[in-house]
């Protein structure tokens, strides 16, 4: 992979730091732009949730093209650091918010605000998307009445689900990774 980039919109073209040593698995640039093609102009004025943010190159992306508002969370302090990092390299920072908290413990609170799109990409092979997942359908005042929720895994993680609040409508692959998308029902 030729190092993370910006894509699109008004960072386009800027670098963006890997988070060091082995605790991530960045996005690739080919699922990123079929991402953000498929949020089209729905991004613009929108806010994202990026759970298990990583490098935030998602949610960097998303603001980069338009999103008012994302809020990036991950338990690692080394994620955290570059995803601040990052902001502060794009010019993104000030419609941005970084947490260093528990995805499931963050999910647990009362919202104190609804998000269009929450993008969940946990570590690989632990079943985590699935228990985020679930989080948000119990919770569903995390959304808005439109919101997608988008899961990203390696295509062998994934299993249907049934859930309350959720409904998948739609499935991408791109090589080893798996786009799941889900809107409220």
């Amino acid at each position: 992979m030729s190092g993370l980039r910006v894509i699109a919109g008004k960072a386009r073209g800027r670098k963006l730091r890997p988070v060091p040593g082995e605790i991530t698995r960045p996005i690739t640039d080919r699922t990123k732009e079929s991402l953000f093609n498929i949020l089209g102009a729905d991004i613009v004025g929108s806010s994202m949730l990026d759970l298990f943010a990583g490098t935030g190159a998602v949610g960097i992306e998303a603001l980069s093209r338009g999103a008012v508002f994302v809020r990036f969370v991950d338990v690692h302090q080394p994620a955290v650091q570059t995803i601040r990092t990052n902001l502060d390299g794009t010019g993104l920072k000030q419609n941005s918010d970084v947490r260093k908290i528990d995805a499931f413990q963050l999910l647990d609170d009362p919202p104190d605000r609804a998000f269009q799109y929450i993008y969940i990409a946990p570590p690989q092979y632990k079943q985590l998307w699935k228990r985020a997942a679930r989080k948000v359908d119990e919770n569903p005042s995390w959304l808005t009445e439109d919101a997608w929720v988008i899961v990203q895994i390696h295509p062998v993680e994934y299993e249907p689900l049934v859930l309350k609040n959720l409904v998948e409508f739609d499935q991408r692959r791109y090589g080893s990774t798996l786009l799941v998308f889900f809107e409220r029902t």
